[in-house]
């Protein structure tokens, strides 16, 4: 971008320049004499390296300057540098010495300050004349390898800085070695002094945003029975926000500074769902979690923090707006779940920290806009789009950073963020020379800012999304140091979004051709949106047969949320992994409702019932489901009367239920029987189950056959019956004949007696009585042909209730 914000006013004085330069030539007489009274060639060559110019680029030994104090000196501070100096060369460097350097003049401007950090070598005009005299560390010698440490302390007035502005200081070695016996400077490190004793005229209005925001940690998984134990994907989150991890820092620090929290609600309810019992995968198994004190700690640390404070409430797991406008809006449904993660997010913070956030903010990634990322953000409920300068960047004939709030269109606000503040953190900030120079640069650019002109302004520094603890302390050290200066004041986002925009500032919106490559490689592609809608399909379908949808809608539409989520950039992988596990999770639970599977079922008769049952292992009931059991024959059997039959069901959690239909016969032969569960949309639900009936009916001829032998049956029974009337009238004429012949003491009708005995003992013996009755069994009683009637439901292979 080019540089539109330069301060015009503070390069040094003609009449300072020339007595610079003036003196500079005065020093260099006498060398320049000696130069020429020398005839030999080494000695020559021995002088000539010891300009200043020889020496540029030197960087034998390596300085490192890890602290400054104090960061924004005063008149009457005194300004005090610590570091190490390494020699990097091979020869021992001798009389080695480390000094301060000032430049002579103020920096002119902001893109001067990035040019100074990226300058190496040495340049004595550049870099100015040391401090010299009882300040500087000397050391005897520098070996090769060895880290020195260094501390000079200097007061202010040794430094001779002139007017307010941004100084440049030096920290530089100077030594010999056995190659080169005399004095050269072998190594500089540059930071820069903000300078500017008396309170600014205007003070800049500064907003810093501090994030709160994390990756995702949730499944959609709940623990089994009423209490709906959540399962995070590991145990992270507790980490972060552990006394000395990366969220405990963001909160322990913030709550200290002038900033405007910005939050995700994700990040809140997941820790809520710490603050009970809750499990953690690992591996195929889960364990239960320990961090449930720390979680309750947090939170209630947090609460206390933001209370009275401005508090910004991104949509529910910080979605990407920039992939849904490039990739989801192409997909039906993703612009609603944005809409819903946007309007969960108040409810969400205000139910956990009791205080009302704003939510009318958009963030896209690194404040990269273009059209269809700001129509995406106002279709969620957004009117106002945190942007970036080297996004929304200046015209160049701007001569100083104007207002943040930059009006777009339509209502719409763009609160562009300054660039080179809000990254001067974004590198690592674990070593302490890294951590010193970004909170110096930072400072400079600040100040800078302010000299630019006499009218206050607005500025918004927006930094990286989830900074870590290093750059989380840096942010600190520099916050707290601006704080301290006289030139900046705070200002809540809100109040800077609403600052009277500036009428030269920029207000068209860049191209969709202009955003970056870099930022659109890592987004989420189309497939990741159509992914997600196939799992709000399944979800839609599955709800309606919920008597309590809130337990399942609930942990699925948030994990829906967090599978848009801007923390997956770069993690294509893992977000893939994800989505597949919630749309998993859901299958597992829709299967939880489901048929028996049934084997051939045989049908004897025009008519019997068919029993099919339902299974529900959910923890809750199930209703406003419908059995349907279809025919694939009707032309051999109907299901009642036609070729298919309906039943309800409501079946109450982890239970079963055998729904039974009637069928009717119409002729013999296997049939295909189909059963279907539809929800009350008509929607089916779940996998269908097909048997087959086969049908057996009992025909005509039969019949005949069957009256024929009942036919039979009696004849010969009648037959029989006249048969044994006979013999007894016949026993009767004999014993009357023989009665005056019987033997004395015997009755004339013993033996007639005895014939009729003998007859009825052999007909019970061929009669013998039926079980459990005092009748007798006839020959011509059938024996049963099936089993005793059950009434539990048919299982596999069961014969058909009649």
């Amino acid at each position: 971008m080019a540089e539109a914000a330069d301060f015009q006013g503070m390069s040094p004085s003609p009449a300072r320049r020339w007595l610079l330069r003036t003196g500079a030539l005065f020093a260099g007489a006498p060398l320049l004499a000696g130069l020429f009274q020398l005839p030999t060639a080494p000695y020559a060559q021995a002088t000539q390296k010891t300009s200043p110019a020889a020496t540029t680029g030197a960087n034998t030994v390596e300085v490192s300057l890890d602290s400054l104090s104090p960061s924004v000196p005063t008149d009457g501070d005194t300004v005090t540098v610590s570091g190490t100096v390494t020699n990097k060369g091979k020869q021992t460097v001798t009389e080695a010495h480390v000094g301060l350097r000032v430049a002579s003049a103020a920096i002119t401007g902001r893109s001067a300050i990035d040019d100074a950090a990226k300058r190496t070598g040495f340049d004595q005009y550049t870099d100015g004349e040391e401090v010299g005299g009882k300040y500087v560390e000397k050391f005897s010698s520098l070996t090769s390898g060895v880290a020195q440490p260094f501390t000079i302390s200097v007061p202010v007035k040794e430094l001779d800085l002139g007017s307010d502005g941004v100084y440049q200081l030096g920290v530089s070695v100077s030594g010999k070695t056995s190659t080169a016996p005399y004095d050269q400077v072998l190594g500089i490190q540059r930071t820069f002094l903000p300078w500017q004793p008396d309170e600014a005229g205007t003070q800049t209005k500064t907003t810093y945003l501090w994030p709160l925001i994390s990756t995702t940690h949730l499944t959609a998984e709940t623990g089994p029975g009423e209490q709906q134990t959540p399962v995070f994907l590991n145990d992270d989150l507790a980490k972060e926000i552990s006394p000395g991890g990366r969220l405990e820092q963001m909160l322990t620090l913030g709550k200290d500074l002038d900033i405007t929290w910005v939050i995700d609600p994700d990040l809140l309810a997941s820790v809520v769902a710490m603050t009970e019992s809750y499990q953690v995968r690992s591996g195929n198994t889960t364990v239960a979690g320990k961090n449930e004190a720390v979680a309750r700690e947090w939170l209630a640390e947090l609460e206390t923090a933001v209370q009275g404070e401005e508090v910004i409430a991104l949509p529910f797991a910080d979605p990407d707006l920039a992939s849904l406008a490039h990739s989801g809006k192409k997909v039906t449904g993703s612009l609603s779940r944005l809409k819903d993660a946007t309007d969960v997010a108040s409810d969400t913070v205000e139910n956990i920290l009791r205080v009302v956030p704003e939510t009318d903010f958009a963030w896209p990634v690194n404040g990269a806009v273009d059209p269809s990322i700001v129509k995406v953000a106002i279709s969620a409920g957004a009117d106002k789009v945190i942007a970036r300068s080297d996004s929304l960047q200046e015209n160049s004939g701007l001569s100083y950073t104007p207002n943040a709030a930059r009006p777009i269109g339509g209502g719409t606000t763009a609160v562009v963020a300054d660039a080179r503040l809000s990254t001067a953190f974004q590198g690592d900030m674990t070593k302490a020379e890294s951590s010193t120079l970004a909170v110096q640069r930072f400072l400079a650019q600040s100040l800078m800012t302010d000299l630019q002109n006499n009218k206050q302004r607005s500025i918004v520094i927006a930094p990286q999304r989830m900074p870590s603890a290093s750059q989380a302390q840096t942010m600190a050290q520099a916050l707290t140091a601006l704080r301290g200066g006289t030139w900046s004041q705070t200002q809540e986002l809100s109040a800077a979004a609403a600052a009277k925009p500036d009428p030269g500032a920029n207000t068209r919106i860049p191209p969709a051709s202009a955003y970056p490559s870099s930022l659109r490689k890592p987004s989420l592609p189309k497939s990741a949106f159509e992914e997600i809608q196939d799992t709000q399909t399944d979800l839609d379908r599955f709800k309606v047969i919920l008597s309590d949808q809130s337990r399942v809608v609930t942990p699925f539409g948030r994990s829906m949320d967090r599978e848009m989520s801007t923390s997956w950039r770069g993690h294509s992988m893992e977000a893939a992994v994800y989505r597949n596990d919630v749309q998993s999770y859901l299958n597992s639970l829709t299967g939880q409702v489901r048929l028996i599977e049934k084997s051939e079922t045989k049908l004897s008769g025009r008519s019997a019932t068919i029993p099919v049952t339902v299974q529900n292992n959910l923890v809750q009931g199930v209703d406003r489901l419908t059995l349907r059991l279809t025919s694939k024959a009707p032309k051999r059997l109907k299901i009642g009367d036609y070729s298919f039959d309906e039943r309800s069901v409501d079946i109450s959690g982890g239970h079963s239920e055998s729904v039974k239909f009637t069928t009717n016969a119409e002729a013999n032969g296997p049939v295909t029987v189909v059963a279907q569960l539809y929800t009350a949309d008509g929607e089916k639900y779940g996998d269908e189950v097909t048997f087959v009936v086969n049908v057996t009916e009992i025909t005509p001829t039969v019949m005949l056959v069957i009256a024929g032998g009942v036919l039979l049956l009696v004849l010969a029974g009648f037959r029989m019956y006249t048969q044994r009337k006979r013999a007894a009238a016949r026993l009767g004429t004999e014993g009357a004949s023989t009665d005056d012949n019987a033997p004395e003491g015997t009755s004339p009708n013993d033996d007639a007696n005895a014939g009729a005995a003998s007859l009825v003992h052999t007909a019970e013996e061929q009669s013998p009585v039926k079980p459990g009755t005092d009748e007798p069994e006839h020959p011509s009683d059938p024996a049963p042909d099936t089993a005793p009637g059950n009434a539990d439901p048919s299982g596999t292979g069961e014969r058909v209730d009649r």
